[in-house]
């Protein structure tokens, strides 16, 4: 199975509340619905295990079922106006492909 990991910050911090909001309403049930997602997490990081901040705010954690469903899936006119909504909120977001070993 494939793991998509996505580390992001926001691009201006006044954007907490209204990104975390946009994140349970909208993000979380349209891109945890689609058929290529079999869960979709969001994460709030709260620092680093050996002390100090995190180096990222949030983590996106979403495990695909089927990649090429995927590039499907995003491809569609409700899932681009999610995709453009996040990139108004997440500054530079890192999407990492991974696999189970």
């Amino acid at each position: 199975m494939t793991t998509l990991i996505v580390l992001f910050n926001l691009k201006n911090a006044e954007q907490q509340s209204a990104y975390e909001k946009w994140a349970r309403e909208v993000d979380l049930p349209t891109a945890g619905s689609l058929p290529s997602v079999d869960k979709f997490e969001v994460l709030k990081a709260s620092g680093l295990l050996t002390g100090g901040p995190s180096p990222y705010a949030y983590v996106e954690i979403l495990r695909i079922n089927d990649m090429a469903q995927l590039a499907k899936d995003v491809g569609t006119p409700a899932m681009q106006a999610v995709a453009a909504q996040f990139q108004s909120f997440a500054d530079q977001p890192l999407f990492i492909i991974t696999q189970s070993l």
